[in-house]
């Protein structure tokens, strides 16, 4: 049992580490934060494969990593709070889907959706003030329609890169997704 925990350790640093990577490579950037990347995808590979509680730890790890490497956007502690930590963290929720045959499919729904709740609250209680007239040629009057719009295209993008990249993988690291390889 000690060697299990050991592994999960170990996995769950490199996964951080390999998110952190994988977050320099970005497809696209918003104007004011935020991208399109493949970091969530060992991220919530590690909380399917080991579980909530793992999984919230690991989660909320990137999401400091995140804020103290890639902080620029954190003015204030409550942005520093919803954009990062919480956010982050959240995505540990995925590890609900512990052992499915689907989990990493609705771990990623799950998983992303609650991050992008978070990030739109902090849209709408922290960055409101900075809401533009219009965004993607419409006219914007309230930070509760700009801020689940702003954060919907990049978090959206997000969602279908995490699906499409689980769907290539699924067939071959099937075992791997299921925790089928680690020996208890």
């Amino acid at each position: 049992m000690k060697n299990l925990h050991v592994r999960a350790l170990v996995e769950g640093a490199i996964m951080v580490a390999l998110a952190q990577v994988l977050g320099y490579i970005k497809f696209y950037s918003m104007p004011y934060g935020g991208s399109v990347t493949l970091a969530m995808v060992p991220i919530i590979l590690y909380c399917v494969r080991w579980g909530l509680g793992r999984g919230l730890l690991a989660s909320l790890v990137f999401g400091l990593l995140q804020l103290v490497l890639d902080g620029a956007y954190a003015y204030t502690w409550q942005s520093m709070i919803l954009d990062y930590l919480a956010a982050y963290a959240l995505l540990g929720f995925a590890g609900l889907f512990h052992g499915k045959s689907w989990g990493v499919f609705a771990g990623s729904v799950v998983g992303i959706l609650l991050r992008f709740v978070c990030l739109t609250l902090s849209g709408v209680f922290v960055w409101a003030e900075y809401m533009p007239d219009t965004f993607l040629g419409l006219q914007m009057t309230s930070p509760w329609v700009y801020s689940p719009l702003y954060n919907g295209v990049y978090m959206g993008l997000n969602l279908v890169l995490t699906l499409v990249v689980f769907a290539i993988l699924c067939k071959p690291m099937k075992r791997f997704f299921l925790g089928q390889d680690l020996v208890k």
